[in-house]
């Protein structure tokens, strides 16, 4: 049976098996996500879970930890084009090591590194000021604890359309004109964040746009919806049109970080794959494709609130 994905006050009263009047509490003390844009109070479904799970006290420890650096680096979290590439870079240098990626999304990563199931986290998840990435999330996952952040890039974020353009779509307001067909990514992608995040800035319920609940794993796979004519637009990275040929509608630029948790930074895998962020075979590669800007690549990251104290201790 489909889950309805956002529920009013007596449904998810119901789902925490709680009176409605401490719904109103949890919201303002517990942070309970909810949103009132209709006038009424709606709570998304998975939000509510994902809260739920983190409430959670008595996590239990993961049965299987992460073993000690021995050839195998992996790396888990948002799908990139330039990391893929990366990966087959540091493989081809690096014939007594290997590197593999799991594809589950930016909220993916992130709970893979709390678990201590891999080496690197790869996200890219836009905070509530709009400003910051990352940070806020990653303090959640890890119960408190920041992991070591490096930037590998910042991308382009936005549109893809068909070559031409032939629906005539500007932005994100032109996705409710009647008869559009969207592509999507799966919730935890950060590229699913922020388009979420912008309908609900234009006022627009993705759910009423078709295609909204089509998801698809991979920035090139709703590129490929998109030139087969089954969508007239996808939210992706500007990178996509290197490699099809694909109309680009911008929306913002993105930090896209590694996370390492700190007992793992110096491990050997991780310190190969990151000083390979330095070398010409990848700046030479990253130059091909549209879309990245790698003026913070390779180097560490902090919240905005630590640098602005690092600069008035100067």
């Amino acid at each position: 049976m489909d889950k309805k994905t956002l529920l009013n006050t007596r449904e998810v009263a119901h789902f925490l098996d709680i009176n409605e009047k401490v719904v109103y509490t949890l919201i303002a003390d517990k942070g309970l996500p909810a949103t009132k844009v209709t006038g009424k109070w709606l709570f998304p479904r998975h939000l509510v879970e994902q809260w739920l799970e983190n409430q959670t006290i008595n996590y239990p420890d993961t049965t299987h930890p992460l073993p000690p650096y021995h050839g195998l680096l992996i790396i888990v979290g948002s799908n990139d084009i330039l990391l893929e590439k990366t990966i087959s870079i540091f493989n081809q240098l690096y014939p007594g090591h290997v590197a593999v990626f799991g594809n589950v999304g930016s909220h993916g990563g992130l709970e893979a590194l709390g678990r201590g199931l891999c080496h690197i986290a790869t996200s890219h998840l836009l905070q509530e000021d709009e400003e910051e990435y990352n940070f806020d999330f990653a303090f959640q996952e890890l119960k408190g604890e920041l992991p070591a952040v490096v930037n590998f890039c910042q991308r382009e974020q936005g549109l893809l359309v068909a070559k031409g353009n032939p629906k005539g779509i500007r932005g994100i307001p032109d996705l409710d004109q009647p008869g559009t067909r969207i592509a999507n990514r799966p919730v935890g992608t950060g590229t699913r964040l922020l388009f979420d995040r912008e309908l609900d800035k234009a006022n627009i319920k993705g759910a009423q746009i078709e295609g909204y609940d089509r998801e698809l794993r991979s920035h090139l796979d709703v590129g490929l919806e998109v030139l087969s004519g089954r969508a007239d637009a996808a939210p992706a990275i500007r990178t996509v049109t290197s490699f099809l040929p694909l109309d680009f509608i911008a929306l913002r630029w993105e930090r896209y970080d590694f996370l390492v948790s700190k007992e793992r930074f110096f491990e050997q895998g991780v310190q190969l794959f990151l000083g390979l962020l330095h070398e010409a075979a990848f700046r030479d590669l990253a130059q091909e494709l549209d879309g990245y800007d790698l003026s913070l690549c390779g180097k560490m990251v902090f919240p905005q609130q630590s640098k602005e104290i690092q600069g008035n201790e100067q």
